[in-house]
C-alpha cells in the first residue's frame, strides 16, 4: 500500500500507484478535477503527495501521447489564425502546467523531433528556459551562463525611458537616455516585452582593437566626436522633500527665507535663489551647499517653565540644502499636503550627464566597462570609406569570457545596418554565422567583418585587419559624477572619534588591510601613518606603573593618580580606538598595563 498526502496532510492509501496516477491525470486533462491540481510519486519514501496550495511555481508543457506530440499540425495552423486561444489548448488537455514535485515523475523532450516512447511531455520551446532578461539577449546559445547572468543583470541597470509619464514623479536616482534607439540585433522577446516603448540602449559603431594601452583590462575608448554629437547623453534627476511639522504646544515649522536673528542662519549668499514664499524658482541653476527650501524650526526642548524666556524662544535654521558635489537646475516644485495634513513640498533637481571617463558602459552579453579615455575624432582610426567607430572594444576581453555571441552580434549589427532591416536572433533560432557572411559579402564588404583602418596619427594601414561591426550598447546608471568622493577634516562619531561613514555624510574613506599593504610596498611610511592618524590622541602615561595618569591642562602637568607626583609621566600618542579598548576591557575588571621604551 503507498500513503496518499493532499497538501502535507495524509488521506489515504492505494494499493495501484500507476492506476490511480493515470486515473488523476486523465481525469485533470478532461476538466473533471481542478487543473491547478499538481501529483507526484515519490518512490523512495513509497508516497504520493497531491498539491493544490498556492504560491507554487508551474510551468507549461505540451502533452506527450504514444510517442506523438498531442500539438498536432491541425491545431498550429489555427492557432496562426487566432482561431484557438492557449485557455482552450489547456481545456482540451494538448497542455498542462507542472509544478518542481510532478515535474520528477516526467520525461521531458526539448524538440518534437528528439520525442521517443518513452517521453511524456514535450517543451513548448527552449527559450523557456530562459527568464525574460535573458531572452531579450540575442545570440544568447553562443555565451556562457555566467556571462548571460550578467547580462540579464546589467540590462536591468541601463539607462533609458523608464516610465512615459517620469515629468511628473519623483524618483529616487533616476535617469532619462537622451536619444533611445531599437537594437538592430533583436530577439522575438522584444516584440512581445513591447520594448520599443521603452528602450534602453544605442546602436555603436564598434572596432574590436587595442588602442594605445587606454582599454586595458575591461576599459573602453569612446570617440569624443560621437560624444558632442549627442551619443549616450542623459539626464540625472534626484528630488528633495520638506515637511512643515506640527509640535505640541501650537509650535510649527516655519517654510520661508529664515530670519538672521534664527539660531544657526548661513550666510545670505545660501539663501540667494529663495523666492518670498520660501522656495527656490523654477530653472534656478544651484550649486553644492545652496538652499533650496528654506525652513525655521522651534527650539527642540521646550519646558514648560521656560515657555516666557525669550533667549529660549529663538527658532532654529532647518533648511534644505542641496549636498557636497551636487549641483544643477530646478527642474519642478510640488505643493501638497502629506497624510497628517501637514505642507508637503518637493523639489526636483536635473543634471545634464555627459559621458566622462569613468562612466560605465556594457553590452548585453555581460562585457561591461568603463570609459578609460575620450578621444578627439581626429586621433580615432578611420576605414577607408570614412567610417569612424564611436567605441574601441580590446580583443583581450573575448577569449576567456567566450562571449561568441558578443561577436555575432557585432557581424549581425553591421548586416542589419547594411541592409536597412531588423535581425532576429532569438536564442536557439537565429540566423547562421554562414549566411550572415554571405549577406555582407553581397553588400560589398569582407564576409570575416573586417577592414582596413588607418592610424590617425601617422595616415599608414594598420597592420592588422580591424573587426568592425554595429553593436547595441547600454550606458548604466553607475556614473563617476554620483561616486566621486574625497575629504579632508570633517564630521567625526563621537565614540570613536573617527571620521563618520558614507559619501552623503561627508564621510572618510577607509584604508584596509590590502590599502596597507600597498602603501607598505611603495614604501610610502609617511602617508601611510598620516592615513592611520585619523583618530591620532596624546594619552600621558605613567613610565613606572603603566596606567593613564591625569593631566592638568591648568597647571600644565601630569600626575600619575597610583604612584603619586614623583613618578615619570610621557605623553604618548596612540589612536583613540586603541584607548577606548583599553578603557571597555577595564570596565569587565581586566587591568591593563602600557610599558614605555625610549624611542630611538
Amino acid at each position: 500500500m503507498v500513503d496518499v498526502f493532499l497538501n502535507e496532510r495524509f488521506v489515504g492509501s492505494v494499493s495501484d500507484v500507476n492506476e490511480f496516477l493515470n486515473n488523476i491525470k486523465k481525469q485533470r486533462r478532461e476538466g473533471i478535477i481542478p487543473e491547478k491540481l499538481n501529483i507526484g510519486f515519490y518512490e523512495a519514501l513509497n508516497e504520493i503527495h497531491v498539491e493544490t496550495t498556492k504560491g507554487r511555481c508551474r510551468r507549461p508543457l505540451i502533452i506527450v501521447e504514444n510517442g506523438k506530440s498531442k500539438l498536432t499540425e491541425e491545431l498550429l495552423q489555427k492557432i496562426e489564425k487566432d482561431e484557438i486561444t492557449w485557455e482552450e489548448l489547456i481545456k482540451q488537455g494538448i497542455v498542462e502546467y507542472l509544478d518542481a514535485r510532478e515535474e520528477e515523475n516526467t520525461f521531458v523532450a526539448l524538440d518534437e523531433k528528439d520525442i521517443t516512447k518513452e517521453h511524456t511531455h514535450v517543451e513548448v520551446s527552449p527559450i523557456t528556459i530562459l527568464g525574460l532578461c535573458t531572452s531579450l539577449i540575442p545570440f544568447s546559445n553562443f555565451g556562457s551562463s555566467s556571462r548571460l547572468i550578467r547580462g540579464s543583470k546589467l540590462q536591468k541597470q541601463g539607462l533609458g525611458l523608464y516610465a512615459s509619464n517620469f515629468p511628473l514623479r519623483m524618483d529616487t536616482d533616476a535617469s532619462i537616455l537622451h536619444y533611445p534607439q531599437r537594437p538592430i540585433t533583436k530577439s522575438f522577446m522584444h516584440d512581445v516585452f513591447n520594448y520599443d516603448a521603452h528602450p534602453n540602449g544605442q546602436n555603436f559603431t564598434i572596432a574590436v582593437m587595442s588602442y594605445e594601452g587606454y582599454n586595458m583590462q575591461d576599459a573602453v575608448i569612446i570617440n569624443k566626436g560621437s560624444i558632442d554629437r549627442g551619443l549616450a547623453r542623459s539626464t540625472y534627476f534626484k528630488p528633495y522633500s520638506a515637511t512643515e511639522l506640527r509640535y505640541s504646544g501650537g509650535l510649527r515649522d516655519e517654510i520661508d527665507i529664515p530670519d538672521k536673528e534664527v539660531k544657526g542662519y548661513r550666510s545670505e549668499r545660501d539663501y540667494r535663489h529663495l523666492e518670498d514664499d520660501g522656495l527656490v524658482y523654477t530653472e534656478a541653476q544651484v550649486e553644492p551647499e545652496d538652499v533650496i527650501i528654506g525652513r525655521s524650526s522651534p527650539p527642540r526642548f521646550l519646558g514648560s517653565l521656560e515657555e516666557f524666556n525669550i533667549a529660549v524662544n529663538t527658532r532654529r535654521e532647518s533648511s534644505i540644502a542641496i549636498g557636497e558635489g551636487t549641483k544643477g537646475i530646478v527642474d519642478m516644485t510640488f505643493l501638497t499636503e502629506n497624510e497628517e495634513g501637514n505642507r508637503l513640498i518637493q523639489t526636483r533637481l536635473r543634471e545634464q550627464r555627459i559621458p566622462e571617463i569613468g562612466d560605465k558602459f556594457c553590452s548585453r552579453h555581460g562585457q561591461k566597462g568603463v570609459i578609460g579615455m575620450l578621444v578627439p575624432q581626429v586621433d580615432m582610426p578611420f576605414s577607408s570609406r570614412g567610417i569612424i567607430p564611436d567605441i574601441i572594444f580590446s580583443p583581450h576581453s573575448i577569449p576567456s569570457r567566450m562571449t561568441v555571441s558578443h561577436l555575432l552580434e557585432i557581424l549581425s549589427g553591421k548586416v542589419g545596418a547594411l541592409s536597412a532591416k531588423q535581425i532576429d536572433a532569438t536564442t536557439f533560432d537565429n540566423p547562421s554565422e554562414k549566411d550572415l557572411r554571405k549577406e555582407l559579402l553581397d553588400l560589398g564588404f569582407s564576409e570575416e567583418g573586417k577592414e582596413t583602418l588607418y592610424n590617425p596619427l601617422t595616415g599608414k594601414k594598420l597592420q592588422a585587419k580591424i573587426y568592425v561591426g554595429n553593436i547595441y550598447y547600454l550606458k548604466l546608471k553607475h556614473m563617476v559624477a554620483n561616486k566621486l568622493h574625497a575629504r579632508a577634516a570633517g564630521r567625526i562619531q563621537l565614540l570613536t572619534r573617527q571620521p563618520v561613514e558614507g559619501r552623503a555624510m561627508g564621510g572618510g574613506l577607509r584604508v584596509g588591510e590590502m590599502e596597507k599593504d600597498c602603501l607598505v610596498a611603495h614604501g610610502a611610511s609617511l602617508l601611510l601613518k598620516e592615513r592611520f592618524d585619523s583618530d591620532k590622541t596624546i594619552l600621558h602615561i605613567c613610565e613606572n606603573c603603566g596606567i593613564f595618569a591625569t593631566y592638568d591642562s591648568y597647571k600644565n602637568k601630569a600626575i600619575c593618580t597610583r604612584c603619586g607626583g614623583e613618578a615619570k609621566v610621557s605623553p604618548v600618542e596612540i589612536s583613540y580606538a586603541f584607548k577606548l579598548l583599553l578603557d571597555e576591557i577595564r570596565t569587565i575588571g581586566i587591568d591593563s598595563k602600557i610599558n614605555l621604551k625610549e624611542k630611538f
